[in-house]
């Protein structure tokens, strides 16, 4: 697990890259918001959180599979990690931030994901 990257990774380099060619402007990993989100768009109080399908539990392909191996710690991790994001939500909201999570499967097709991310930060 040591390998495992929780900044600057390929889901949230492609969502940059694609926030930036679309003209946005943002800040990354602040720590002075609840969660250090991934993206924040601090001119329209927007949050981006790039979740990995797997790491957050997502009801796609990838992220309902469980490990072969120590199962226990894997569900109870996942769980963990759920409730940890339900609750960093809340706190953004509370402060005043839209919150927008984007998720790993959904930036593998970088059309589909430029029309979610214009809709999503568009408004």
């Amino acid at each position: 697990m040591q390998a495992v990257k929780s900044k600057n990774t390929a889901p949230e380099m492609t969502v940059r890259r694609l926030l930036l060619s679309q003209g946005y402007r943002y800040r990354l990993h602040p720590r002075d918001l609840p969660g250090c989100p991934d993206i924040v768009l601090s001119s329209r109080r927007q949050v981006i959180l790039i979740h990995g399908c797997f790491w957050h539990g997502h009801r796609c392909r990838r992220g309902v599979r469980v490990p072969k191996t120590n199962i226990l710690y894997w569900t109870k991790k996942i769980a963990r990690n759920k409730i940890r994001d339900a609750k960093v939500r809340r706190q953004l909201r509370a402060l005043g931030w839209q919150v927008l999570t984007v998720w790993e499967c959904t930036t593998k097709d970088n059309n589909k994901l430029a029309t979610h991310l214009q809709k999503l930060v568009g408004k």
